[in-house]
């Protein structure tokens, strides 16, 4: 990472089911394997699922903070991956949309984590939701993941329209999940930039990379342990860890009145 500040990046997507959580719980154990601090926040805040696929059981979540008075300290749980996770509830109706006192809750509450860690990674919802829309605003780096599927691209274009239409972010990472080959992901990619740069003009879309289809994936869920948990891992490990290799090149600075937050209070009234 280069700057002397944290990075804040979203993994985020159009459609469920294309691996994002997946790949947000490999991307910070790979991160936190390079001596980096990294927090993951399940920021799928009702349909938190990170835990899951740990399998771990944290006594408290953000509900706890939002509900019952919690401190994020609190909430901070230990992963044996060398990272910590934000975990979030499930099936919690009170929590599928934030109230702005809950934003402005949060953010404070997320100060405190500023000068202890290097990369925030936040593994949002799918779809075009508010709290969807908040945390892709909060972020400094948006990573959209696609699959090799029509309604994964379609969907995809959406949540960018409504990114740039509503809130005027212009600038995307993409990440292709599950493809059989690079040949296809590059044409996911292709078709993605081609439709923004016709419809979105200002737009700028970034490929990522892409990660390849792994048996040992289905594994690992299977197993409740990150696939990049074993350093001599597959082939969608060696993708994920070269990701990781490239997001420590990215430049980290202070963007906003020259101090960085977490979640900064003006984008809260952008929506």
């Amino acid at each position: 990472m280069k700057g002397d500040f944290p990075l804040v990046f979203s993994i985020t997507s159009g459609k469920g089911g294309v691996g994002k959580t997946n790949i947000s719980v490999n991307l910070a154990c790979s991160l936190a394997r390079s001596g980096k601090n990294v927090v993951l926040l399940d920021a799928d805040l009702g349909l938190a699922n990170v835990d899951v696929l740990l399998g771990m059981t944290p006594t408290r979540n953000l509900f706890h903070l939002f509900h019952e008075g919690a401190k994020l300290e609190d909430i901070l749980f230990d992963t044996p991956y060398g990272f910590k996770i934000l975990p979030a509830s499930s099936g919690m109706s009170e929590m599928l949309s934030l109230t702005t006192g809950q934003k402005l809750e949060l953010l404070e509450a997320m100060d405190a984590l500023e000068d202890k860690v290097d990369y925030l990674i936040v593994d949002t919802g799918a779809g075009i939701n508010d709290n969807v829309l908040y945390f892709n605003l909060a972020v400094q780096e948006r990573i959209v993941v696609l699959t090799p599927e029509p309604t994964s691209l379609t969907d995809a274009y959406a949540l960018i329209k409504v990114m740039k239409l509503n809130h005027g972010v212009e600038h995307f990472k993409v990440l292709v999940n599950m493809a059989p080959d690079p040949k296809t992901a590059k044409e996911m990619y292709t078709r993605l930039y081609a439709a923004c740069d016709h419809f979105l003009s200002g737009v700028s879309l970034d490929l990522l990379g892409y990660i390849p289809r792994d048996p040992e994936v289905r594994k690992a869920v299977v197993n409740q342990r990150p696939f990049c948990a074993n350093p001599q891992g597959g082939p969608a490990c060696t993708a994920v860890q070269q990701v990781a290799k490239t997001i420590q090149n990215w430049e980290v600075s202070a963007n906003l009145d020259g101090n960085i937050k977490f979640f900064w209070k003006k984008l809260l009234f952008r929506q």
